[in-house]
């Protein structure tokens, strides 16, 4: 047995987190594996799984500001990135920005998440990475990358990633940055990642000497943190 956790999934917050489930599915290509009162998950084609967490007072992010931040979004890889945003709008997302090679949207209730090309994915998307915004990206990238037992590949001054596991980490430098407050729907967390251990107790230990803080909450499968940048995370059986 071993004390390193493992990405599992990135679950979103909704308030409708059917109609949240539903767009992801039918845009990214993927199916409803797990479904309760208040919360689905659904798994890509590529295995990967994001589930959805119902939260009935959910205050929606409004990029790009601070004032209700977004915390997380998604990057998710696409063959064809004009063609998957239009079809994004159709389903009920909004246009926000674009580059070179990426499109950011605000999925329906509110996430952004960004559409990345890349020659020969498809005609299913693939999540590539979960970005977490933190006002020290090195520090938070470093955190994660301990924590998880993996590298840090890059390490600059607009952010850090870690690859590997069931999707990559990358975490956005926000000079301004709010956090989250735990249980507070006014300063709502947007979203969480769960990782896997096989005990819970050598993971709160390795988690807590990394610097993360034991939230309230949880059960006997799971037990709830928050990372340095005050993101909360769960430790799952």
């Amino acid at each position: 047995m071993t004390a390193t956790p493992r990405l599992e999934l990135v679950a979103l917050d909704a308030a409708d987190i059917g109609a949240l489930a539903s767009f992801y599915a039918e845009l990214a290509g993927g199916e409803v594996v797990r479904t309760m009162p208040d919360w689905i998950t659904i798994r890509l084609v590529s295995g990967q799984e994001i589930a959805f967490q119902r939260a009935p007072d959910h205050v929606p992010p409004e990029w790009p500001g601070q004032e209700h931040p977004q915390q997380f979004h998604l990057d998710l890889l696409v063959d064809g990135h004009e063609a998957a945003a239009a079809r994004a709008v159709e389903l009920g997302a909004t246009r926000l920005a674009e580059g070179a090679s990426w499109i950011t949207l605000a999925d329906p209730a509110g996430h952004p998440f960004d559409l990345c090309q890349r020659d020969g994915v498809g005609p299913a998307m693939e999540l590539y990475a979960v970005t977490i915004d933190a006002p020290d990206a090195s520090a938070l990238g470093h955190f994660y990358a301990d924590l998880l037992g993996l590298d840090v590949a890059y390490d600059g001054p607009e952010g850090a990633l870690v690859p590997g596991g069931a999707f990559s980490v990358m975490v956005q430098q926000i000079s301004d940055y709010t956090p989250p407050r735990w249980s507070d729907p006014a300063r709502p967390q947007q979203a969480h990642l769960d990782l896997l251990v096989d005990d819970l107790d050598a993971g709160e230990q390795r988690a807590l000497e990394l610097g993360a803080i034991r939230l309230e909450g949880g059960s006997e499968g799971f037990r709830v943190f928050a990372d340095p940048a005050g993101h909360p995370f769960c430790l799952t059986t």
